[in-house]
């Protein structure tokens, strides 16, 4: 699912059938050379990882999450990342009803 800025890939795994006790979700971040330089991709995960913990309760457990900046996300205002999180986490529980 992809919006303006972001691509967001999920996979539910099936590991919650033999430990009912943890029910977590990973996050993995992809920020590529092509969005800027080192100082410009750790802002942009920081920026990730901000949003990602906001908006991490509407995803289902046993859910793994690789959000992939693209090139525009080092220039994206905040709230508009923030919307594009709030959405892509969204349709990936949709989808994993």
């Amino acid at each position: 699912m992809g919006g303006k800025d972001i691509i967001v890939h999920y996979l539910m795994r099936n590991d919650h059938q033999s430990d009912d006790r943890t029910t977590y979700r990973r996050l993995g971040l992809a920020v590529s050379k092509s969005v800027g330089n080192a100082v410009t991709r750790n802002t942009v995960k920081r920026r990730f990882r901000v949003l990602a913990k906001a908006h991490e309760e509407s995803l289902p457990p046993h859910c793994d999450i690789v959000v992939r900046a693209k090139p525009s996300a080092a220039s994206a205002s905040f709230s508009s990342l923030d919307e594009q999180f709030a959405t892509g986490f969204a349709k990936v529980a949709r989808k994993a009803e």
